[in-house]
């Protein structure tokens, strides 16, 4: 019997799991910024329990530069004679329909689906999302880092193309099955996150074609809202067994089991300065997934940043150092 068709597990199922089965994706894009582009995507289909119901896989042209080839393998000349995305969307959010979006730093790939449904002028039908990242911590796992190889090779699933959308979501399909029967038998309760709509895209009725202004702060796309200046002076770098001192500048990246706004209001309401960039004067980044390539985790790196996961950052929140006078 394998790993992917024993449907029995060892405790009652929690009846708070979802119910209406799970979407795992991946998705290949032409880079990590706002304005990147999907350019292949897979979905395995996943009943309330884990089980695989079926796979669907599609490139995507993504009218621009494929960006790094050498990560993903997909050329212009094999893009050329793809589907555009809103070619692809029905079946795109067949596969999604009424189902928790699962994904490695599922933020990231949420982002991207998001904006390439609110450019199509069409909205996702997911309501929730699930990163394996976070579920991982919640488990406790014996992980050297949290990479997606490193978790199938914890779970004993072999890798035969990486950085192929659908190799990608087949692997993991294939390790978060046992992680939910995990959870399921320990009562550990899912991080699901809300999804909600992106309308940076779409057109506004009072100029057509005009992009609305809105900003990306982790677990949802929102509206921007201006924060009040820190009062304090920024005192330099947070250092290791030290505690947080207000006026220090503070940056996020990735998926958080807390709401990403609840986590910065906290982190104001302390007497930080959260930050949208990272820069040398960055005193501390805060991440789930300090080996994921984003713009900020890469920054911090060179700028020897010093980094830190949410739950290290939540504890320290509970006694900032006041200001210096």
């Amino acid at each position: 019997m394998t790993m992917l068709d024993d449907r029995t597990t060892a405790a009652p199922w929690p009846t708070a799991y979802p119910t209406q089965g799970y979407a795992v994706v991946d998705v290949e894009t032409t880079g990590l910024a706002r304005d990147d582009r999907i350019v292949s995507a897979a979905v395995y289909r996943l009943d309330a329990q884990g089980n695989v119901e079926d796979h669907w896989y599609t490139l995507v042209n993504p009218e621009r530069d494929p960006g790094p080839v050498w990560i993903h393998g997909l050329t212009s000349d094999v893009l050329e004679g793809a589907p555009l995305f809103p070619d692809v969307a029905a079946e795109f959010s067949a596969r999604l329909d009424g189902r928790v979006l699962v994904a490695h730093n599922a933020m990231f790939d949420w982002s991207m689906i998001a904006r390439e449904y609110a450019r199509a002028e069409r909205t996702a039908p997911v309501r929730q999302r699930l990163c394996t990242i976070a579920l991982s911590k919640e488990l406790g796992l014996p992980l050297a880092n949290f990479k997606l190889e490193t978790l199938a090779t914890h779970f004993g699933v072999v890798q035969r193309r990486a950085h192929n959308a659908l190799d990608d979501a087949r692997v993991l399909a294939e390790a978060f099955r046992p992680s939910l029967h995990a959870a399921a038998e320990r009562g550990v309760r899912l991080p699901l996150l809300e999804c909600r709509p992106l309308t940076e895209w779409a057109s506004s009725p009072a100029a057509p074609g005009v992009p609305r202004q809105s900003s990306y702060h982790g677990n949802s796309w929102r509206p921007s809202r201006k924060r009040p200046a820190c009062p304090y002076p920024n005192p330099g770098r947070y250092e290791t067994d030290k505690p947080l001192k207000q006026g220090m500048r503070v940056a996020f990246s990735g998926d958080t089991s807390i709401d990403r706004e609840l986590l910065e209001d906290r982190a104001v309401e302390a007497g930080l300065h959260v930050a949208t960039s990272v820069s040398r004067l960055t005193s501390l980044l805060v991440t789930n997934d300090p080996d994921a390539a984003t713009s900020k985790t890469v920054k911090a790196k060179s700028f020897g940043t010093p980094i830190v996961d949410e739950a290290a950052f939540t504890q320290l929140l509970r006694d900032v150092a006041p200001a210096d006078e």
